[in-house]
């Protein structure tokens, strides 16, 4: 599985994804010519986008792709908060699977201060299967197999909580990240729980610019998986 990361963070985020055959993108929320631009111009080869959820980072540009004629897929409450319609805009179900050429995309409900949003099991008729999830405090599901993920680890709790004290970052974000975004210390409990016997690598995304510590960050995550961790951007 190919993955490259277009940008990951409060900023914008964009992800390639590819098995060979099929090319998709994760999130709308990066301008559509960078995307071409990382791509090398070669945007008429991916079949589709698939969003998460409304927020600006996330779905920004979602006009603009579906202007150049890329399939976007969002839940209905997705659809509805971006007040979007057009012809290439697809609605999905949590856990009803949508074929996009050799990949099967499983929509699953996340946990984030949004209607409907979601994160994706992807996976490949090669065998590869990718977890996608990003801005949601907790993943509620176990999947066996996996061999690649792309998983945000956006704050930790207790340097957090040191900046809350020293008056750096208000409390009522604080709450609001603790409650909307995936901290190193659940990453790892979600990670222990899991099944890797099959993970292949890692990508750590949207790791919050003042409340995470990148480098830290991977090194926790390559000790519990004991595979590489590549951290988005660098």
């Amino acid at each position: 599985m190919q993955i490259k990361t277009i940008g990951s963070g409060s900023s914008g985020n964009g992800y390639f994804v590819s098995d060979g055959y099929t090319q998709i993108l994760l999130e709308a929320g990066i301008k559509f010519d960078k995307v071409q631009k990382a791509l090398d111009f070669k945007t008429r080869k991916v079949s589709a986008c698939f969003i998460t959820h409304n927020h600006l980072d996330h779905a920004k540009y979602t006009e603009d792709y579906l202007k150049h004629g890329l399939a976007c897929y969002t839940t209905a409450g997705t659809s509805q908060a971006l007040g979007l319609q057009h012809h290439r805009l697809k609605m999905i179900e949590y856990k009803k699977v949508v074929r996009v050429g050799s990949l099967r995309i499983l929509p699953f409900d996340t946990q984030h201060d949004v209607a409907e949003p979601c994160g994706y099991l992807i996976q490949s008729d090669n065998g590869s299967k990718l977890l996608f999830a990003t801005d949601t405090y907790l993943i509620k599901y176990r999947f066996p197999g996996l061999t690649h993920m792309l998983l945000e680890v956006n704050h930790d709790y207790d340097y957090m909580m040191e900046r809350v004290e020293s008056g750096a970052l208000h409390k009522a974000l604080a709450n609001r990240i603790m409650k909307s975004h995936l901290n190193l210390e659940n990453a790892i409990k979600y990670l222990q729980a899991s099944d890797l016997s099959q993970l292949k690598e890692i990508h750590l995304i949207h790791i919050s610019k003042d409340n995470g510590l990148k480098n830290r960050f991977k090194d926790e995550i390559q000790k519990v998986t004991g595979v590489p961790v590549k951290i988005a951007g660098d």
